[in-house]
């Protein structure tokens, strides 16, 4: 397993320190200070993707005490979603920011930038609806330098000098457009083997690729994920595939493909059936990749074929959608996968890296791989081997109305651990407080169709008169809260929400009438509506039953669930409201879910309290109990991360347009 323990770098005190009073002190404190450098490498700290450190100087005992030291304002870059974890590599921060996708360097112990890059303008860029979505950097080293490399909008790898900023020497090749650097770029698209314009990209009709993750360097190679328009916005049915790609870290040289929608003669190929795999797309890897680099194996997340909600137009289980992929690094080759949903067409895409432990399972060391997922399972895996470490069952799920569409008759089902969230639609969880509360959630809900985990989605003038189908969970866990993990007590750390989709299908030439341009050519039989009815609780409070967002830590050794926490606090308007006066409903949870990460000491995640007003809350790993608790400075999504630099600990909140750093006091 990785050594998380080599993330830290530690000096030597100075003879003047080791003397008198001065020892002294030393002494008492020296846990502290020895963690002089603990880094962060990549956007989830590790190439196990825990975002765990061990970190030790925020304790429960001062975390109340810490302080804002700096924050970091993107606005010259355009910086709005703030979907972007920094690594802090070196002595200084490394990100990304705003939809040109600048590669920033930052001072860590200021906030004050050291040098910027951005790429030339492209029409490629110009279509990108994954821009503002980098997510971080990769990292790696070339002959004892340190490069930093990201995969742009536009679909370009650029390597980059940790140091100066200027692109890498020997990397790649000229691209023919004018204000690209000679060196340092290379044109991924040259290698995905579809006609295409180095200014334009690849012709709309047949569809577009892009990126919302940064690349993982292993071994010596640069495995680029990608991403592309999102599922419910499109109407027809042709688009690329979102094949992965291998390059050298040092000459940025094509090394591989692996081509996640299979070709004749390759494994998976007769789960595409009418030939669909002549054109039609996606499968694109847009969550972040983990890696193994001792088992040389890099760990890929997918997502659904081309059309969230409908898929008659590619019948089949289709491999490898909705997947985890094992592939050898330096090859490409599949060393092993497994489908999370069999012909996806609920949006259940993949939405976040999977994490690498290594737990004790019946009393043997056992590499795992874990994925949590937006339908509120987490799939644990040998990560050497891709055997279940518990069994997943193929259970009968339900079968659509829809005309043209055929669904996988099973679905895999983990047996442990279990659910960490409400699954399925159902008049057991509707909100009951009261009889009369639950009497208008089952009003509310008369018009759709309710139906367990897999409810299929149904067309506008259904026969059965329902609005629509309720698709619950839509998305448990997601890119706004990716899970955490202490590799040393093999406990994973799930911060998730019950929500309900209830996606309408209209017919493609309808929905063909929302996108100025669209890719593809020809109109899917059927689409995603814009919009649509959803089903509301008319006194205002939640329409399910609380918790409505809850933390669930999960022990990988044994597969149980080691306790279950609300997330935040009961919002004002439930609290108060006049259907409840008297009525005792406890701690609901906020409703709201927020970044994590986890420490030698604490885990630590961003939510609200009942006023809405931003806090953090620290938490007490083994039972789950609150520890402290401060208001943020601001609200705070999609990842955390703490460092130490030069023997102070950092903590990292990604605040919209800006970084905001807290430390505690001198």
């Amino acid at each position: 397993m990785i050594s998380f323990r080599s993330l830290i770098r530690t000096r030597s005190p100075s003879p003047a320190a080791l003397s008198g009073l001065g020892a002294i002190l030393f002494c008492l404190t020296f846990s502290s200070f020895a963690q002089d450098t603990i880094e962060w490498t990549t956007l989830g700290n590790d190439f196990a993707h825990t975002r765990y450190s061990p970190a030790s100087q925020i304790t429960a005992e001062n975390f109340e005490d810490l302080e804002v030291a700096w924050v970091w304002d993107g606005a010259s870059f355009q910086a709005q979603s703030g979907r972007s974890t920094p690594s802090y590599i070196n002595g200084r921060l490394y990100t990304v920011a705003g939809s040109r996708r600048h590669v920033i360097a930052i001072d860590p112990k200021t906030g004050a930038t050291i040098w910027s890059y951005r790429e030339p303008d492209t029409g490629r860029w110009e279509y990108s609806m994954r821009a503002d979505y980098g997510k971080g950097v990769g990292y790696g080293q070339v002959n004892g330098r340190d490069v930093i490399y990201i995969v742009s909008p536009a679909f370009f790898l650029t390597a980059l000098d940790a140091e100066t900023g200027a692109p890498l020497e020997g990397f790649g090749q000229q691209v023919p457009i004018e204000g690209f650097p000679e060196t340092g770029v290379v044109d991924l698209l040259a290698d995905l083997g579809h006609p295409y314009d180095p200014y334009e990209g690849i012709p709309l009709e047949r569809g577009y690729i892009t990126s919302s993750s940064p690349p993982i360097v292993v071994n010596g190679v640069v495995v680029v994920g990608n991403s592309a328009e999102q599922g419910y916005h499109q109407s027809r049915i042709e688009m690329v595939p979102g094949d992965i790609l291998g390059y050298d870290a040092v000459t940025g040289d094509f090394l591989w493909k692996f081509n996640v929608l299979p070709r004749p003669g390759e494994y998976g190929h007769e789960t595409w059936e009418n030939d669909a795999w002549e054109y039609t797309g996606d499968i694109s890897s847009w969550a972040p990749i983990s890696a193994d680099p001792e088992l040389g194996l890099v760990y890929i997340p997918t997502n659904g074929v081309t059309i969230d909600y409908y898929g008659g137009h590619h019948p089949g289980d289709n491999l490898f959608s909705t997947s985890l992929i094992a592939l050898d690094a330096r090859t490409g080759q599949r060393r092993w996968h497994y489908q999370l949903v069999h012909h996806d067409i609920w949006n259940f895409d993949t939405p976040t890296a999977p994490i690498l432990m290594d737990v004790n399972v019946n009393g043997r060391m056992t590499p795992i791989v874990a994925q949590a997922t937006k339908q509120g399972f987490t799939y644990v895996f040998n990560r050497e081997t891709g055997e279940p470490i518990w069994p997943i069952e193929e259970r009968p799920v339900p079968q659509s109305t829809v005309p043209g569409e055929k669904l996988a008759e099973t679905q895999p089902f983990p047996t442990k651990p279990a659910a960490f969230e409400y699954q399925g639609a159902s008049v057991d969880l509707l909100a009951d407080f009261t009889p009369e509360i639950r009497q208008q959630a089952l009003n509310a809900v008369a018009n759709f169709q309710l139906g367990p985990l897999f409810n299929p989605p149904i067309q506008r003038n259904h026969p059965s008169g329902k609005l629509a189908a309720l698709m619950c969970p839509s998305g448990a866990v997601n890119i706004t809260h990716p899970p955490v993990a202490d590799p040393n007590s093999g406990m994973m750390y799930i911060i998730s929400r019950y929500s309900c989709s209830a996606r309408q299908l209209v017919t493609g030439e309808e929905a063909d009438t929302y996108y100025e341009a669209p890719t593809g050519v020809t109109l899917s039989r059927y689409a995603a509506a814009s919009g649509g009815p959803s089903p509301r609780h008319p006194t205002g409070i939640p329409l399910w039953k609380p918790p409505y967002s809850r933390i669930t830590a999960i022990d990988l050794n044994t597969g149980e669930h080691a306790w279950m926490i609300p997330a935040g606090y009961t919002p004002d308007r439930v609290k108060n409201n006049p259907a409840l006066a008297g009525v005792d409903i406890g701690n609901t949870g906020s409703g709201a879910v927020g970044p994590m990460v986890a420490t030698e000491t604490l885990l630590i995640y961003g939510n609200v309290a009942s006023d809405g007003t931003e806090m953090l809350y620290a938490i007490d790993k083994a039972t789950g109990a609150q520890v402290g608790a401060i208001e943020a400075p601001a609200a705070s999504r999609y990842g955390m991360s703490t460092w130490v630099h030069e023997g102070k600990q950092y903590l990292i909140l990604q605040t919209g347009s800006t970084l905001t750093a807290m430390t505690l006091p001198n």
